[in-house]
C-alpha cells in the first residue's frame, strides 16, 4: 500500500458529487430472465454489505471499506494528519479505480439521481458524457483533459443497504473492463461496513488507516521533522539532543 498525508482539508476528485443507495437485492431465476429480456446486465458478486460478505477473502481494513488484496493491484491512499482517508485509488497497469462510499436512505437507492448530477457537472465543465449499460446497470462515460492529456473515465454506482459505492475507472479500463480484470475483481469483492450511526444522505462514510499504518506513518513523520530541524536521530527514532553548556564538564 502506498500512503501519503495531505496537510490540507482535502477534496474529492472532480465529479465527486456525494452519493447514496438502494437495497441490495437477491436475484432469483425469474429476475435474471427478466433482466436478460430487458437487455440490462445482471449484478453478480459484490460490493457486499458486511452482513452478507463471503468469508476467507484477505482484506485491507480501511474502516467503512474493506478492500480485497488482489495480486498486481497497488492500493494508494491519501489521508490527513489524523489518519482519516480522503482518497482511495487502486492501480493496475495503466488503469486506475477510485473508490468512494456514501450514506444513503433506507428506503430507496439514488444512483440515478447522483449520476445525473455528475453528468450535469461534467457538462458545465465542457465535458460531454454518455450513459451505457454495464455490469452494475447504467454507467456514465466521458473523456476528460488532464495534465497528461485526454483520459477516459467511467462512473459506476452500486446501491446497497443504506450505502452507495461509487467507483470511477480511469484509463484503458474505463473503455474496456477486460483490460484490467484485477480491478474488476477488487470491486466485486469489496465489502462495506455501514454501521448503525445515523448520517445525512450523501455523507461520506468514515474511512481510516489501519492503526498500525497510522502509527508507523506518524512516527516516520516526526522523525523526518526532527531531521529537518537539524537534530540528530537515535536508532530508536528519538531525537538526540545536544548537551547544554551547563552539562558539559569543565
Amino acid at each position: 500500500m502506498i500512503f501519503s498525508r495531505n496537510r490540507g482539508s482535502g477534496r474529492h476528485a472532480k465529479g465527486d458529487s456525494r452519493p447514496l443507495a438502494d437495497a441490495d437485492l437477491d436475484l432469483t431465476e425469474d429476475d435474471e430472465v427478466e433482466a436478460a429480456a430487458s437487455g440490462k446486465s445482471v449484478r453478480t458478486g459484490g460490493p457486499y454489505d458486511i452482513t452478507e460478505a463471503p468469508a476467507g477473502i484477505a482484506q485491507l481494513d480501511l474502516g467503512a471499506l474493506k478492500v480485497p488484496a488482489v495480486e498486481d493491484v497497488e492500493v494508494r491512499v491519501q489521508a490527513d494528519n489524523d489518519g482519516k482517508i480522503q482518497q482511495i485509488v487502486l492501480v493496475s497497469g495503466e488503469s486506475a479505480l477510485q473508490l468512494g462510499v456514501f450514506a444513503a436512505p433506507r428506503s430507496e437507492g439514488i444512483w440515478d439521481e447522483v449520476r445525473e448530477e455528475i453528468r450535469k457537472q461534467l457538462f458545465n465543465d465542457g465535458v460531454a458524457a454518455e450513459e451505457a449499460e454495464g455490469d452494475y446497470g447504467t454507467e456514465l462515460r466521458a473523456r476528460v483533459r488532464t495534465p497528461d492529456g485526454l483520459t477516459d473515465i467511467r462512473f459506476v454506482g452500486v446501491d446497497g443497504p443504506r450505502w452507495l459505492v461509487r467507483a470511477v475507472y480511469q484509463g484503458a479500463a474505463a473503455v474496456d473492463p477486460a483490460v484490467a480484470p484485477a480491478l474488476t475483481e477488487c470491486l466485486r469483492n469489496l465489502v462495506v461496513e455501514r454501521g448503525n450511526e445515523a448520517m445525512p444522505v450523501r455523507e461520506p462514510l468514515p474511512l481510516n488507516l489501519p492503526k498500525e499504518v497510522a502509527e508507523a506513518s506518524a512516527s516516520a513523520e516526526e522523525q523526518a521533522e526532527d531531521q529537518a530541524d537539524g537534530e540528530p536521530v537515535n536508532g530508536d527514532g528519538a531525537a538526540r539532543r545536544k548537551p547544554s553548556p551547563r552539562s558539559r564538564r569543565k
